[in-house]
């Protein structure tokens, strides 16, 4: 898979190790239990340093975000039973706290506990996978653009995912 986008991976990895892309270490928990694929793997080993341990105030902010009743259902109950690690209010959390930017595959779904809905609730910026790896991230890393999408520290998005 890497080798079929040498560029692409190697901007990746330098924007990763310049810390403009990182995540939390839940994420990197949930994909202990998910992954299959070797090379995925051993790339996030090698990159180990972007699944951030969360800060307090992160912390404090994932409390927030479970005052609110709809929310609660973000732990799905296969994770609670299983006690498996749960990201999606962590890297909300942490897309808060540092002015960032959640990327993710879900959609806006009305009324649902989706991540989209748990940002707009909270004016928290996100976008979809889609989009960052759009000619205008390339543009980013290229150093060509920053319109849409400034990685200044972490992704950071000017306009969000509807």
């Amino acid at each position: 898979m890497r080798e079929g986008f040498p560029s692409f991976w190697q901007r990746f990895d330098e924007a990763v190790a310049e810390g403009k892309v990182l995540s939390v270490r839940e994420v990197y928990n949930e994909l202990g239990f998910q992954l299959s694929g070797k090379w995925i793997w051993a790339w996030i080993e090698s990159h180990k340093q972007m699944f951030l341990q969360p800060t307090a105030a992160e912390a404090g902010f994932v409390t927030e975000i479970f005052a609110v009743p709809h929310f609660r259902s973000l732990v799905g109950e296969m994770q609670r039973l299983k006690g498996r690690p749960v990201a999606d209010p962590f890297v909300i959390a942490s897309a808060r706290v540092r002015g960032g930017c959640v990327v993710t595959e879900e959609a806006n779904k009305p009324n649902a506990a989706k991540i989209p809905n748990v940002c707009e609730h909270f004016g928290i910026h996100w976008t979809n996978r889609r989009r960052v790896l759009g000619a205008e991230w390339l543009d980013v890393l290229r150093g060509a653009s920053r319109q849409r999408i400034d990685i200044g520290r972490g992704i950071r998005c000017t306009e969000t995912s509807r």
